[in-house]
């Protein structure tokens, strides 16, 4: 029985607070939201006034700080724009020289490599046309590795050639 009078009071005091705290709010709200837009208006035209006393009084003064600190940081240079622009050419220019000199001389190994191919092939044919058989060294028909017996006597052509004194 006191447990159900506690529970009852207990019930009924919260029942309480809770229809105070929505009175309260009721009554207050308005008067919140009366008091924030009070303020919005009070304080909108000082923040306007405070930008334009800024713009007008500070800025000026701030930027020409800023200009005279970028003077006397700068260096003082002794290579014009015209300078530096010839230094850009002299570096392209070498660029240029340098893949055509590259490309000449891969020209150059190109037809040298071309030029001694030519020659070994004539040499050997050559000898086969005065000799009419095979060399001492090969096998008529014969193949090694796939080769035949004509290359592995031109190979043997070519060493000899390059080899002045003849030994292998």
């Amino acid at each position: 029985m006191v447990t159900d009078v506690v529970t009852t009071a207990g019930t009924t005091a919260v029942q309480g607070v809770r229809q105070g705290v929505q009175t309260a709010r009721d009554w207050a709200a308005p008067r919140i939201e009366d008091a924030v837009q009070g303020a919005r208006e009070w304080a909108a035209p000082r923040l306007e006034d405070a930008a334009e006393a800024v713009t007008t009084m500070v800025a000026p003064k701030v930027s020409s700080a800023l200009r005279s600190t970028a003077q006397q940081v700068r260096p003082t240079s002794s290579k014009t724009g015209l300078r530096r622009l010839l230094n850009w050419r002299w570096l392209l220019g070498i660029g240029v020289a340098a893949a055509g000199a590259g490309a000449a001389a891969a020209v150059t190994m190109r037809r040298r490599y071309a030029s001694a191919t030519a020659e070994a092939t004539e040499a050997t044919e050559a000898t086969e046309a005065t000799d009419g058989e095979p060399g001492p060294d090969t096998v008529a028909g014969s193949e090694v590795n796939g080769e035949s017996a004509r290359r592995v006597s031109n190979a043997r052509l070519v060493t000899a050639r390059a080899e002045p004194d003849g030994s292998p």
